[in-house]
């Protein structure tokens, strides 16, 4: 995915609508969501603070920072002996933990 725009929402007679922002929100994944993160924050720079579009926007941005540096979890945890892939934060504890950290936990729980 690149940062291209759309000519219709480029061009500067276009006004810009809270759909405009939805459909670039769309699906996003953690991998395209800080190019998304970008195209929708130049896409709603030039609007005022109480714009519905910029509002949507705002609180959109938010939701992608989350999503590109944190990634998403799918699907269990991981099984004794796996580690989870880790993600782009590296601030997150659980995947700072030591290989064999959950296997000991479980073990130690378990006695």
């Amino acid at each position: 995915m690149s940062e291209f725009e759309h000519p219709d929402r480029a061009n500067p007679a276009h006004e810009v609508t809270v759909e405009d922002v939805r459909q670039l929100m769309g699906a996003s994944t953690p991998h395209f969501a800080l190019q998304l993160r970008n195209r929708i924050a130049k896409l709603i720079a030039p609007l005022p603070a109480d714009h519905p579009a910029r509002i949507e926007g705002e609180r959109e941005i938010q939701r992608l920072v989350r999503l590109g540096y944190t990634g998403e979890v799918r699907g269990t945890h991981a099984q004794p002996g796996q580690r989870p892939l880790k993600s782009n934060s590296a601030g997150l504890a659980e995947l700072e933990a030591p290989a064999g950290a959950d296997d000991a936990a479980a073990e130690a729980s378990a006695a």
